[in-house]
């Protein structure tokens, strides 16, 4: 398909002042983009955007924006470079800065969209931080109930005038993108992630909740429709140690995270994570740690500059 043929949808669009013969394909400058941003971001609804342009957003690039779609209900076309897509709603659309991107809606379709200067979230324009290298390419994933509240958050925030709005405007953003970047899993033109990597996430996240609960590792399988032998394949092939050595490995990063965080007891702590002999969890935190858990704890107190 050619990027002509693949225009004709688009082809009765409006004209734009940035608009030249010798760049067909408009570089918005939206709300000041090509000066300094007038907000810390801008959000406004699908109705609002694209009901006042016949439903229909020419193929465009920003060059200092990054935009995050939330689109909630309607139908919804597509168009990124050279490729047509009819999106399936709800859906949620990373567009990054430079990217050529349209859309023709149906009426009445509705959703949000946010424009991000770097500004407003600069880990989104680095690609030298795990954020923006997740979202350094244009994705999609379903809208979950999550996204779609924090985005509606967000259209309430951007338009009160509270305390520190632009600090909680950061913090939602923040979240939006991490909700969308974790839904991407891996960049676009990656290949997926293999079966042993999902039953290793899935295995990492019941470990995570279920770290007091004192589960066995036939436990865990169980839970993973999986025999303790193939866990432990899994495991192996994805970080090359056996299950029980990652149940230790996160159950010592429980321990040191409540020694430096609460006060309770280092007898407390080892009872909170299953161990019915103070002394032996004191000899397997050192063993794992390297230090004592009243020494360790006496490190961090040094640390922040709280009495010991």
């Amino acid at each position: 398909m050619t990027m002509g043929r693949y225009m004709d949808p688009f082809a009765n669009l409006r004209h734009y002042s940035n608009m030249t013969p010798a760049s067909p394909v408009p570089a918005y400058a939206l709300y000041g983009e090509e000066q300094d941003f007038p907000d810390i971001l801008h959000a406004e609804r699908i109705t609002d955007r694209a009901g006042r342009h016949d439903w229909t957003i020419a193929a465009h690039r920003h060059g200092g924006l990054h935009q995050l779609f939330v689109l909630t209900a309607g139908t919804a076309e597509m168009i990124v470079g050279a490729e047509r897509m009819v999106l399936e709603l709800p859906v949620a659309v990373s567009m990054p800065r430079s990217v050529v991107h349209g859309f023709r809606f149906a009426q009445g379709t509705e959703g949000h969209v946010v424009s991000l200067p770097r500004r407003a979230c600069p880990e989104l324009h680095d690609t030298d931080n795990p954020l923006g290298q997740a979202l350094a390419r244009w994705g999609l994933v379903p809208a979950t109930g999550a996204i779609v509240a924090l985005v509606r958050r967000i259209e309430e925030e951007h338009g009160a005038a509270d305390p520190l709005r632009d600090t909680m405007l950061k913090a939602l953003v923040l979240a939006l993108a991490t909700r969308i970047a974790r839904g991407l899993s891996l960049p676009a033109g990656h290949a997926p992630r293999s079966r042993a990597e999902v039953h290793m996430a899935r295995f990492d996240r019941l470990v995570r909740e279920h770290l007091r609960d004192d589960w066995s590792i036939a436990d865990y399988a169980r839970a993973l429709d999986l025999s303790p032998q193939q866990l432990s394949r899994v495991t192996h092939a994805v970080i090359g140690q056996s299950a029980s050595r990652h149940v230790e490995a996160r159950l010592f990063q429980e321990a040191r995270r409540l020694l430096a965080y609460t006060r309770m007891g280092v007898a407390e702590v080892g009872y909170a994570l299953g161990f019915n002999d103070p002394a032996y969890f004191s000899r397997a935190f050192r063993r794992h740690v390297g230090a004592s858990p009243s020494d360790y704890r006496a490190g961090i107190d040094r640390a922040q500059g709280r009495p010991t």
